[in-house]
């Protein structure tokens, strides 16, 4: 029996029996409660991390191996307040980290603390989504599918690397200073 998940508002249905997601949480309660929701999906692989410093010996561990039978993360949820590693040290670890495997992952916060300040650091750290506990089933796979359906290109600034913090795009007010098209760039590729 294979379980799928189906985007809300659309015919389009997902398998993610392929799909491996790594929860951090300390609290073995949502670990089961969560990794119920995820087996409920169809999600193929769920590994569990009781905090950001094992979650990061892990990912370190995944993304070395060279093994065909070692399958990296897809998707990492983490809780934001963890003793021994919190989720924004961790968010901060990957978006630092200079393995791409795990410099790129989609980060999904789940946290009972959804204040704007914890929202907005939460953002500023590289976290992709924020997911409010409690959590329920609706919740979690509409951020699954946000990550999937809408993925956002990664910036780098002087101080922030991550996922594109601006949810929409706007028409630009101001007087256009490009002038050069897409026709007109010549490209030169270097010989060795």
């Amino acid at each position: 029996m294979s379980s799928k998940i189906q985007s809300a508002g659309t015919t389009t249905t997902y398998s993610l029996k392929a799909f491996n997601i790594l929860l951090v949480e300390d609290y073995e309660f949502l670990q089961q409660l969560i990794v119920g929701m995820l087996k409920s999906f169809g999600v193929g692989g769920i590994t569990v991390c009781s905090s950001g410093n094992d979650a990061k010996g892990l990912l370190q561990v995944l993304a070395a191996s060279r093994s065909s039978d070692v399958k990296m993360v897809d998707i990492v949820l983490t809780d934001w307040m963890m003793p021994d590693g919190n989720g924004a040290e961790l968010v901060q670890w990957m978006r630092g980290n200079k393995e791409d495997k795990i410099k790129f992952l989609p980060v999904i916060l789940v946290s009972a603390f959804t204040d704007k300040r914890t929202i907005m650091t939460a953002r500023d750290v590289g976290a992709n989504e924020a997911l409010v506990k409690p959590v329920s089933g609706e919740a979690l796979a509409s951020r699954i599918l946000n990550v999937i359906n809408n993925p956002r290109p990664f910036i780098q600034s002087t101080d922030f690397f991550g996922p594109d913090r601006r949810r929409k795009t706007q028409k630009f007010k101001g007087e256009e200073k490009r002038t050069t098209t897409a026709e007109e760039i010549k490209v030169n590729n270097e010989q060795l």
